[in-house]
């Protein structure tokens, strides 16, 4: 539940960023078309992205964190490529809109849905550790949590 106040705060950062007093409403990343067509095919990735590992997950899901009877650990489809591939493609559409929109309470919103994602699936890796824990070690040595070779 810790990670529920900052992606709460950054939601309501990014939602409300035109309409908040100075300087949370100042435009620092100007609007150029390209950027806006940049950050739709960023948007549409990151939801396919989601989508698809949502799919590749199917009865394992739950909204919160959870094992449930008969759990697996899913290594295929996105989740070769990043452990939380849900999160890479919610922070996608996160960072696609910010770079859109442009304005300071989006570049502020930013860290806070960050550290929230951080803060749920680090609680979500000790819970796999746990009812797996030689396949999920050996996975987390293998895949990288958020961005591909990187993080």
């Amino acid at each position: 539940m810790r990670h529920l106040i900052p992606i709460l705060l950054g939601g309501y950062l990014l939602a409300k960023g035109g309409r908040l007093p100075d300087p949370l409403s100042l435009r620092v990343i100007p609007h150029f078309e390209v950027l806006a067509w940049i950050g739709m095919v960023l948007c549409v990735a990151g939801l396919a992205f989601c989508i698809w590992a949502r799919f590749t997950l199917g009865r394992n899901w739950s909204g919160v964190v959870t094992l449930k009877g008969g759990h697996e650990l899913i290594t295929r489809g996105p989740y070769a490529l990043v452990r939380h591939p849900i999160y890479t493609g919610l922070l996608t559409i996160f960072v696609a809109t910010v770079i859109v929109l442009g304005h300071v309470a989006g570049m502020i919103a930013m860290p806070l849905v960050f550290v929230s994602l951080w803060i749920k699936l680090r609680y979500e890796e000790k819970l796999m550790l746990q009812k797996f824990p030689d396949q999920y070690a050996a996975y987390q040595r293998r895949v990288k949590r958020l961005i591909p070779f990187v993080l």
